[in-house]
Formats: structure tokens, sequence, C-alpha cells
């Protein structure tokens, strides 16, 4: 962790890009070969190159906001967007600006708050926004087969808007979904029907933001409430007694983190560094500093801040593993890269991008705890977790 801690504190703004357009930045995915793309709150999807951050291009065709990018992991041509539109949109890298080459859809009613595609390129996923005040899906695709509709669809797992589907790095089967009705699902996909392939519920108490696949060999679960909770979770102890809480806070911006000994405003999300083998965590504050933290059984603890970059909320970042740089974008519309011993080729930092206008967020305003409560009751009073 030694060598890992000496980069973060090393790390000052290298680069820093900014749209034309005031626009929030939500999303952002790597691509080894150099490219990053970037979601943004105009339905656009922005391609840079990450070492430069200089725009590429752009992509438009999304009706509605988006809700997540991915890139394939074997064919470096491809990325993928998501949107409430109801589509899944495939688009060519190599020309930038261009339409998209693939278009997924579902029934009609679908709109889409996650997306993701499994570590082996075949399997796309889907969640859905609530339909008819009680359903939400989990839409599959098989990309290897353009055009040939639907692959299959779980309905029976979440209540509410499905915030995260998320497929585990290295198993291509297993994938974990996050929701508003308060409960984590990992599935094993390769048992097909989805009351068979429901291996786990965990519940968070509160309305599930984003999940992240953490721990060595993959086997943790990180879940981010939308009231800041923090949840981590040891799936490898399922066949066991053992409990498979690691640390859980309900609201982390009671956790007196920093120097001052105050907390974050906001959590942004998590990421498990495989090189170090250690999970870190991103918060903020709504100034726009940035606070890196460790995550694992004894809590969170504060790695290095940084400040002096973005001037509002930080809505996303990613950890440059091979560049060893962090790539960070937020509602003042900037996009930044973090290296260490960085310096600034630009001018200083920019005043906050925040437009009058009504700015277009990831999708609609998320319930803070929407989940039923006969169905918590049913699963017991603070039982946390339940095992299939």
């Amino acid at each position: 962790m030694e060598g890992l801690e000496e980069k973060l504190k090393g790390l000052s703004i290298a680069r820093r890009s900014q749209p034309e357009e005031h626009t929030y930045l939500l999303d952002v995915a790597l691509q080894p070969a150099g490219l990053l793309a970037v979601s943004c709150s105009n339905r656009t999807v922005h391609l840079h190159d990450k070492d430069t951050l200089r725009l590429l291009g752009e992509y438009q065709g999304h009706s509605r906001p988006l809700c997540g990018v991915v890139f394939s992991h074997h064919s470096s041509d491809v990325l993928y967007s998501g949107s409430a539109d109801g589509t899944v949109r495939g688009w060519d890298v190599r020309r930038p600006g261009t339409a998209a080459v693939q278009v997924f859809q579902s029934d009609p009613a679908h709109s889409f708050c996650s997306v993701d595609l499994s570590c082996s390129d075949g399997l796309l996923c889907a969640g859905t926004e609530q339909v008819n005040d009680e359903d939400s899906f989990l839409v599959f695709w098989d990309v290897r087969k353009p055009g040939s509709g639907l692959l299959g669809v779980y309905s029976e797992s979440h209540s509410d808007d499905i915030t995260q589907v998320c497929f585990h790095p290295r198993d291509k089967d297993r994938l974990a979904s996050g929701s508003t009705d308060g409960l984590v699902n990992v599935f094993d996909l390769s048992r097909g029907a989805e009351e068979e392939a429901l291996l786990a519920t965990c519940n968070s108490d509160s309305s599930a933001g984003s999940v992240c696949w953490s721990g060595p060999d993959y086997t943790q679960l990180l879940c981010l409430s939308h009231d800041e909770g923090l949840h981590l979770w040891d799936l490898g102890q399922l066949d066991t007694e053992e409990p498979l809480t690691i640390f859980s806070s309900p609201d982390a911006r009671g956790l007196a983190l920093l120097a001052r000994g105050g907390g974050v405003d906001y959590l942004v999300g998590g990421r498990w560094l495989e090189e170090a083998q250690k999970l870190l965590v991103v918060g903020g504050e709504n100034s726009g500093d940035l606070h890196l933290m460790e995550c694992d059984d004894g809590g969170l603890r504060l790695l290095r801040s940084l400040k002096g970059g973005h001037a509002s909320t930080v809505r996303c970042f990613l950890w440059d593993a091979a560049g060893e740089a962090l790539v960070t974008g937020g509602e003042d519309a900037q996009l930044l890269l973090w290296k260490p011993g960085g310096e600034e080729l630009t001018s200083g930092k920019k005043e906050s991008m925040k437009s009058q206008s009504a700015l277009k967020v990831k999708s609609r305003p998320h319930k803070k705890h929407g989940y039923q409560r006969e169905r918590k009751a049913a699963r017991g009073d603070g039982e946390e977790t339940s095992k299939h």
C-alpha cells in the first residue's frame, strides 16, 4: 500500500477539459488503448484522449438522460451507452460523431437507469426504472447476435428502480444489482431461471445508489446508498454461518475523517485497485474538494485530499492503473486528470459552470427510502442479509 499512498500523495492536476456547453459530467469509462468516454447531462457521449483530455468527438442519438457508458473489454472499437429512452446504443470509437452501429431495446415501457457489459463481452444487461408502481426488470441481450432481440428478463428480484447493474470482473455469469428498494442482489446467470440464479440478497436499509465488486478475487461487494450510507459485504461467507458484513455505516457524513475533524458531504463511488489490493472510496465536499479514502474492516481511512480542482459536486471518477492517474468529472462541467507531479498546462481553477437553466441529470430523482416496508419486514427487522 505504501507505493499507492505515495502515488496518491503526489497527485496534482495535469490536464483540465471543459465542454463549450454547460453540462454535468455523469459517468466516465476507460479504454486501455487510450480513450475516455464521458456521459453528459445534455444526452451526449464525449470521447477524449485519456492522456491529454483532448475532445475527439461526441455521439448523439439518445432522447432522454443517459445512465452509463462502458467499453467493450475485448473489442477496442466498441462503446455502449444506456439511456432512460429505453435503448442501449453501441458506437464505433474509430468514427466519432457517427450514428450508433447497434441499438438494443426491450419493452416500450422500459426506461433504463443502469447498464453494464459482461467481462466476456457476451452479455449486455440494463436495469429499468419502476414500471406500473410495483415492477422493475433486469433485461439481457446477447451482444454477439445483434438484431436477435431480448435474450431474457428477470422481473421478481427488485420492486423499484434498478440503479446499478455490475458484472463481476472475472466471472462472466456473476451479476450484482442494486435498487432504490434497498436490496442488492447477486446472481449466477449460468443457472438460468431467476429463482435459481439468485444467490444472495443483501439489505442496505436504504436506497442503493452504486455497487462495486472488490476484495481479493472480487469476492466482496461495496454498496453506497443515496443518503451516503456505505456497506461492505464478504460473499465468500455465503456458505458459512459467519456474518457477511465487513463494515457498515448508515451515513458516512457522520464519520470524522478529515484532518480538521469533519466528514465528507457525499460519496462519489468506490473502486478496487487490483495492484495495491485495496478498496479506494472517493468522497467530496460541496465546494469541489475531493477526499481519497481506503475502506476495509476497520472502516474508512483518509489517504489524500485533492483541492483546487473542481468548483462543485464531483459525479464520477476512475483510476487508470497503467497511467497511474486519477480522472474526475463533475457538475462544474470539468474533466480533470490528476497525476503524480502533474503540472497543469491550462489556466487556474475554473469558476463553477453551473448553468441557471435546468440541467438534465442522470435520471429522475430517486426516492431516498423507496423500498417497500412490508418486504423489509418480511425479511426480519435488523436482518441485513438473507442467503439463498
